[in-house]
């Protein structure tokens, strides 16, 4: 997965892999997180929004199986 950074007060980067239906978003304090089962239209829908923290409460946040990814320390 690429991230791609994106212009969000809640969010930085969002990478996207269609092959395994996995959403990955870092946010505004650097936590990773990972979602499964992510359709490729609600992931479409978050690079469209104008308003991505608004959008990933809508139709992200409580539901999909996630988890938080550890940060490696260089």
């Amino acid at each position: 997965m690429n991230p791609v950074a994106v212009v969000s007060t809640m969010l930085l980067t969002v990478a996207y892999d269609p092959d395994c239906e996995q959403l990955e978003l870092e946010f505004c304090d650097h936590a990773v997180y990972r979602y499964f089962n992510v359709p490729a239209t609600i992931h479409q829908g978050l690079m469209d929004a104008p308003s991505k923290g608004g959008y990933f409460n809508r139709a992200i946040r409580g539901r999909f199986d996630y988890v938080r990814e550890t940060a490696l320390l260089s």
